[in-house]
């Protein structure tokens, strides 16, 4: 029971920092939120969501190893463990592949949206209308802001989805290698609350750092920024790529 303890003490601490290291984890939920508008529930909502997609994308890939384990050695226990502690290698080269793919992603992720942005800001500043026999240009986003919202309404769940995909496509790099296998060397029963406590640490983690700085965010007034919000925004994702490729984050 004490080298449980020790393993779900462990899971607490690497889910914590692991998360606030990865600022991939955070950031994008913060940028988007204050450039979008969303409110401070449908921000930490979304993040819970994507959160939980991350988490569960790589405690499946475990489990699927663990059953290959017992099926190839006849579910013996002992047998087991040896199988999959020979592998570890294995899924560790398998996690690093898919953290490049989602380092990419959220490079990718971030220039499409920086494009967007640049361009529908260009559209804005063309758009002419006509009233009362006066031509004149102007941008969609004046006082009234009705072209802004209807814009932006457009690609709100479409931004939603593509964070969720690539979140997924994100592992927890230290969940099987450093948790799960040491946790089924225990015993098969070990490893649910190993796993709980790293999930429910992450997801908590992930949710309090974004709704602080959204909330901390949302307080500040920056005119100059505001009309680059979402260019900006889009930048600062791929610069979030970026690091998880040179820090491996």
């Amino acid at each position: 029971m004490e080298s449980l303890q020790l393993l779900i003490g462990a899971a607490v601490g690497i889910g914590f920092v692991h998360t606030l290291i990865g600022f991939d984890h955070t950031l994008p939920f913060v940028v988007l939120s204050r450039a979008r508008g969303w409110s401070l529930g449908k921000t930490i909502s979304l993040t819970l969501v994507c959160g939980l997609g991350h988490v569960l994308s790589s405690v499946l890939l475990g489990a699927a190893g663990i059953a290959a384990a017992l099926a190839a050695t006849g579910f013996d226990g002992s047998a087991g463990h040896g199988w999959i502690s020979a592998r570890v290698g294995s899924f560790e080269s398998f996690e690093s592949i898919r953290g490049d793919l989602s380092a990419w992603a959220l490079i990718l992720f971030g220039l499409v949206y920086a494009a967007w942005s640049l361009a529908r800001r260009r559209r804005q500043q063309r758009h002419v209308h006509e009233h009362d026999g006066v031509v004149h240009a102007h941008g969609s986003e004046g006082a009234s802001g009705e072209h802004s919202h209807h814009d932006l309404a457009g690609g709100r769940s479409l931004t939603g989805w593509s964070l969720f995909v690539i979140f997924v496509l994100g592992p927890c790099e230290p969940l099987i290698p450093v948790l799960m296998v040491p946790a089924f060397q225990i015993g098969l029963w070990a490893v649910v609350p190993v796993t709980l406590a790293f999930a429910l640490t992450t997801l908590v983690t992930m949710a309090v750092v974004v709704g602080l700085a959204s909330w901390g965010l949302n307080l500040g007034r920056f005119p100059g920024l505001e009309a680059h919000a979402h260019l900006l925004s889009g930048l600062a994702i791929s610069s979030s790529g970026v690091a998880m490729l040179l820090f491996a984050i």
